[in-house]
């Protein structure tokens, strides 16, 4: 970048909406320079060759299709700052709010130097992202459909199929020969219908998942940890995305919205609950992550016992959430193994993962023994390691590479 770009010499605020969106300009002492205007969104790319130069510097909110402005807008601007709506509102307070006031106020907000960007993904981590949330609307559709065909045997007092699935596709009959109205008959079948298609998509997601699970070499330095398969590492994945982007676990932690409220006051120094204030979609990992680790692995389940009496069980396993993501940070920062981490329980881990991947989708037609072995010398961990046990069997291991 040249030095007669090197700062922007004006400060653009766009408030966009479905339809249009509304562009105000200001100098960088904040005086009025164009604007407000309003423009159709069809008409944003004539605008922006108009209007836009590599001397500014532009500001919107994150909202439905601020990814795609932001991908038209980057080319010809000095930079693109994305905020977080309640930010903004914190700050201005507006009683009064119109699209004119909001671009106006966003461009002098970001001439004083008052506003933070957001960390914009590319293109990878948001179809990633896009994808676990469909799959997690679908997962939500079929818990509806299920508890809705529940209810149907609790209102008759109607007792379920002793043995099978009670939902399983030769079941269909059992409920289509129910005694009850035809009406709620046609509810039924219309829950039945929801319920396979709910199953189908999940399971062509959960498909494309584990394609693109095989080939990231992320996956193994999570799943090595207990709670976490292929579902809640590619989670973390996706609500991450760069962990170079995070200086430390402190700011991870925050992210996700699991450390403590603080109030820290003259005298008064006093911590609360978690703030919440961050992705939801990582936070409910973390929780469900660390319920499964309390449960099943030594060092988490003695965390669990020491904590639970004095926190009782449901902070307590918050607590471990929080701590489970610190040893996220740390994992995925400097690509090595817990330092709690037993070779022969993440060697099943790294097993299992290979089952939910499928062994046709490991980087460059690995076979899944030599793919365990790759990934424990990777992680420094079972050099010593000669057999894997699994299902009551004995899996000899291809010899390590790591040296004495």
């Amino acid at each position: 970048m040249s030095e007669q770009i090197a700062t922007p010499s004006r400060f653009i605020g766009l408030d966009i909406h479905k339809e249009y969106f509304v562009a105000a300009g200001v100098t960088p002492r904040q005086d009025p320079i164009f604007g407000p205007q309003r423009v159709p969104n069809s008409q944003m790319e004539p605008w922006i060759k108009k209007h836009l130069t590599l001397e500014d510097a532009v500001v919107l909110e994150m909202t439905t299709n601020t990814y795609l402005f932001y991908d038209t807008l980057k080319p010809h601007a000095h930079s693109i700052t994305v905020v977080h709506p309640p930010h903004v509102a914190l700050i201005t307070r507006a009683q009064v709010k119109t699209d004119r006031k909001a671009a106006l106020s966003l461009a002098q907000l970001l001439a004083a130097g008052l506003l933070t960007s957001v960390w914009i993904p590319p293109q990878e981590v948001r179809d990633l992202r896009a994808l676990l949330a469909q799959r997690y609307k679908m997962v939500r559709m079929k818990t509806i459909s299920k508890n809705r065909l529940h209810a149907v045997l609790h209102r008759h007092h109607f007792e379920p199929p002793e043995e099978g699935a009670m939902f399983s596709p030769e079941r269909r009959g059992w409920w289509g020969a129910l005694p009850i109205t035809r009406l709620e008959l046609t509810n039924l079948q219309s829950n039945l219908d929801a319920l396979a298609f709910t199953e189908q998509q999940i399971d062509r997601l959960t498909m494309c998942l584990a394609e693109l699970a095989g080939r990231d070499e992320r996956m193994p330095l999570l799943v090595q940890l207990p709670g976490l398969g292929l579902i809640g590492a590619m989670t973390i994945l996706a609500a991450i995305g760069d962990i170079t982007r995070f200086a430390s676990a402190k700011q991870l932690v925050g992210y996700a919205g699991l450390g403590a409220r603080i109030h820290d006051s003259g005298k008064l120094y006093q911590t609360g609950r978690i703030t919440k204030a961050g992705r939801r979609d990582l936070r409910y990992t973390m929780v469900e992550a660390a319920n499964k680790a309390a449960r099943s692995h030594s060092r988490w389940k003695a965390e669990l016992e020491r904590l639970e009496p004095r926190l009782g069980r449901s902070k307590a396993i918050v607590a471990i959430a929080r701590k489970l993501l610190v040893v996220v940070w740390h994992v995925l920062t400097e690509e090595t193994a817990d330092r709690f981490a037993d070779p022969v329980q993440v060697a099943k881990f790294l097993y299992a993962h290979i089952f939910d991947v499928g062994a046709k989708n490991l980087p460059n037609g690995e076979r899944p023994l030599a793919y365990t072995r790759r990934q424990l010398d990777r992680l420094g961990l079972g050099r010593e390691l000669t057999h894997l046990p699994w299902s009551g069997k004995q899996y000899t291991l291809p010899p390590s590479n790591q040296t004495a």
